[in-house]
């Protein structure tokens, strides 16, 4: 764990808090985070969810159904409630509520995975396969309708040039984030290969998507003041400890395998999907408390996942 957190979990803070000093030291405003997290959400971020799915493997959603469909139920849940428990008990608008969903109900398995899994359960086809289906139901599930609920929550009073509302769902479909996990999911139905050889053309790009993202947060927390309120609270103990403990309890109901059933568990344990934080500092909704619930999961996290892994080897 000692390794985890030097390597994987330090380094976020790192580069959060340079973020942070370059906007207090007006090396960059804090307005330009909107500009950072623009090149993230078009470009860097899609083609991350993009080449991620594509190396999964058809016969992975099919080989274990337990798995896919504790993961696809519980964080899709889960999620929804995160955005219902956002907008009903905090009384925020359905926009900021889908972004509190992406943030509060989506773990960051796509930059965290296997960076966590691999050192502790070990490089092995089953530490592919939770990885790869955690990152499917994150990236082409919950974004996609966070997205649209989001849309759903602006078109209340946002029209269209012709004077009719637009479609929430068409609108967040039209969004490189949406539709490029989705596309990277029906070729892995279709079971169409995509060129390994293609695999730098996005790569490249893609590997600006964490740091960016993270600089960009750390930026516009400098142009706000940290809060750490009973929201931030609520938002931290609904990812590291409720997401976790249903999935922990679900996966014992169904008599998942031990190894699966932790490796789920400890993924459905992660901070807060970067994607949510960018999505919001890129439409401005949920920044303050968005960025704070990120720096205090994080932070939580060191404590967190030795809990975990303790609790699911115990039980499992």
């Amino acid at each position: 764990m000692i390794d985890i957190l030097i390597k994987d979990i330090l380094p976020i803070f790192v580069i959060m808090f340079l973020g942070y000093m370059a906007g207090k030291k007006r090396v960059f405003q804090s307005a330009d985070s909107k500009v950072l997290n623009k090149l993230v959400l078009t470009y860097a971020l899609p083609a991350a969810l993009f080449v991620s799915i594509v190396k999964a493997d058809r016969t992975m959603l099919f080989d274990d159904l337990k798995l896919t469909l504790v993961s696809l139920v519980i964080i899709t849940g889960l999620f929804l409630w995160a955005y219902f428990s956002c907008y009903r008990f905090f009384r925020h608008s359905k926009s900021e509520a889908a972004v509190c969903a992406l943030i509060a109900g989506s773990p960051t398995i796509g930059f965290l995975g296997f960076a966590i899994l691999e050192p502790i359960y070990g490089s092995t086809p089953t530490t592919g396969l939770v990885v790869a289906i955690i990152s499917i139901v994150v990236n082409a599930v919950t974004i996609p309708i966070g997205m649209t609920l989001m849309n759903r929550g602006k078109g209340s009073t946002a029209q269209t040039s012709g004077g009719k509302k637009g479609n929430p769902v068409l609108d967040a479909l039209k969004e490189p984030v949406c539709w490029s996990p989705i596309l990277a999911v029906i070729l892995v139905l279709l079971d169409i290969k995509f060129p390994v050889i293609l695999d730098p053309n996005f790569e490249l790009i893609a590997k600006a998507n964490s740091g960016v993202a993270v600089f960009a947060a750390g930026l516009t927390l400098s142009g706000m003041k940290f809060q750490l309120d009973k929201e931030v609270v609520y938002n931290t103990v609904q990812k590291l400890i409720l997401m976790p403990a249903v999935l922990l309890a679900v996966g014992l109901l169904f008599h998942m395998e031990a190894d699966k059933l932790q490796m789920m568990v400890l993924a459905g344990a992660l901070p807060p999907a970067f994607s949510g934080i960018i999505i919001g500092n890129q439409y401005q909704l949920y920044e303050r408390t968005g960025t704070s619930t990120l720096a205090f999961s994080i932070l939580l996290f060191v404590v967190a996942a030795p809990f975990w892994i303790w609790v699911t080897r115990l039980v499992a």
